[in-house]
């Protein structure tokens, strides 16, 4: 079991901040400063491939965005509160690839829940449009992440940004120390097997980033992204 847990979850923190984020989150203190000497070069990869990935696939995500108004009725864009760098909570955008009242339902889905700890994965989830199912294989439904890395919410490699829900589930602080780098749209997680992996291989991958955080490593995460997500090994 957790020890010496923080005061207020996560959770309590984001609703009384709504979408603007605390001055440091509930359990910054069990977040450990990490110098990044090569961040500008980071950052300035970010904004650069980002920039360029949104101006190419503009037409292609249009596509998307009209495929799933035909298929089922609510928002192109699903929004939720994730959490940054050491905790900071910011408003993620993804393709909606679920039914509108997805989160309403997933308490009711927790007995089907096929994964440990802090993460929630059905593989036939019955929330998921048919639309849905083919984006999230292909990881399609991530593209409008690429807004939060130009936004400088996410950088395009780190830790999976999580959940407040899920991060309240933790049962082990050591896993904080994933949030002392800033959290991307791909890593070690989705190169190495996804959701085929338990959720302590998922944190043992992510720390070991922490561990040995470089440039080059960011280089070689995103080289093996693109044949993962054709591959579409543990996607969904």
């Amino acid at each position: 079991m957790l020890t010496n847990r923080p005061a207020a979850t996560v959770e309590t923190a984001v609703k009384e901040g709504a979408r603007h984020a605390p001055a440091l989150s509930p359990f910054a203190e069990y977040v450990p400063e990490v110098r990044i000497p090569h961040l500008w070069a980071k950052r300035a990869l970010d904004i650069a491939v980002s920039a360029l990935a949104l101006l190419l696939l503009a037409p292609f995500m249009a596509i998307i965005a009209l495929l799933i108004r035909l298929e089922s009725p609510g928002p192109v864009l699903f929004r939720q509160i994730r959490l940054g760098r050491y905790g900071k909570p910011f408003v993620m955008y993804k393709f909606r690839s679920m039914r509108c009242n997805a989160q309403e339902l997933q308490p009711l889905l927790m007995h089907m829940n096929e994964k440990q700890g802090g993460a929630f994965k059905i593989r036939h989830d019955p929330r998921m449009t048919r639309i849905g199912r083919f984006l999230r294989k292909y990881s399609l439904d991530e593209l409008p992440q690429l807004f939060n890395v130009l936004k400088g919410d996410l950088s395009l490699v780190g830790p999976r940004a999580m959940a407040p829900y899920d991060v309240n589930r933790f049962d082990d602080i050591s896993y904080y120390r994933r949030f002392a780098v800033p959290q991307g749209c791909t890593g070690l997680w989705q190169v190495s097997g996804r959701s085929n992996l338990t959720f302590e291989e998922w944190m043992r991958l992510d720390l070991y980033y922490v561990d040995n955080f470089s440039f080059w490593l960011d280089i070689k995460i995103l080289l093996k992204t693109i044949p993962a997500i054709l591959k579409g090994d543990g996607a969904y």
